[in-house]
């Protein structure tokens, strides 16, 4: 399935309001605004949902998180082969929820690309987006911790940062996709990020969370298309 841009990627972090069938409520609203709209819309569901939401929408499903490891004794790890075989297109990889060391970024992404996933490596700061590009993901997500959940948008609040962020990935490594993230919750936001060099947005709460996950998903989808 082609991962294209601008993308809109929708994280379900464990909130209730996403788990099982809410999670699939919120995926095929998802799929009938990228049907409407042409923007990109993908969605990272638990674990536990990711085949059942596969294979019931036709817009990118991402994981979120796999571990750097091979078929073997890994009791509890997340194994990528079994996310790409439940039909995951990618992998968020060292969320600041769950951080992983510069080694074993650089071992998910080698592992991702061998069973075919794609890779969004979330970075925290300058420094950290500097490295991650130098690892080839196929996407860095700028997302500063301290604004995340906040509502307060990394477009708005830092503009200058996230153009940094920005001009230093495309310098270490014009391959890498930039994306940020972090209180993105309208589709003033999402323009914002566009206008700053980003290719897209990684959130959470602001759709999740919404009384009416479509109506905000239209409005940001929307709103990309006026960049």
């Amino acid at each position: 399935m082609e991962v294209k841009t601008p993308i809109i990627l929708v994280n379900y972090k464990t909130y209730s309001e996403s788990v099982g069938g809410k999670g699939l409520e919120i995926a095929k609203a998802a799929e009938e605004v990228s049907k409407e709209t042409g923007v990109c819309i993908a969605v990272a569901p638990q674990h536990s949902d990711l085949r059942m939401i596969a294979e019931s929408v036709e817009i990118p499903v991402f994981a979120q998180h796999i571990d750097p490891i091979k078929p073997g004794s890994h009791t509890g790890y997340v194994l990528p082969e079994a996310v790409a075989e439940s039909g995951a297109v990618g992998t968020l990889i060292n969320h600041s929820e769950h951080r992983l060391v510069l080694a074993d970024i650089d071992e998910a992404v080698r592992r991702a690309r061998e069973v075919g996933l794609k890779t969004v490596v979330c970075s925290n700061n300058i420094e950290v987006s500097a490295a991650v590009a130098a690892l080839n993901p196929d996407f860095c997500a700028y997302e500063p911790p301290r604004l995340i959940g906040t509502g307060i948008s990394v477009s708005t609040a830092e503009p200058e940062v996230v153009t940094r962020a920005v001009e230093v990935i495309r310098r270490v490594n014009p391959k890498v996709i930039p994306l940020c993230g972090a209180g993105i919750t309208t589709g003033d936001d999402v323009l914002a990020a566009l206008k700053l060099g980003t290719e897209g947005v990684l959130l959470a709460s602001g759709v999740v969370k919404a009384k009416d996950p479509k109506n905000v998903l239209e409005n940001m989808a929307n709103s990309a298309l006026k960049k």
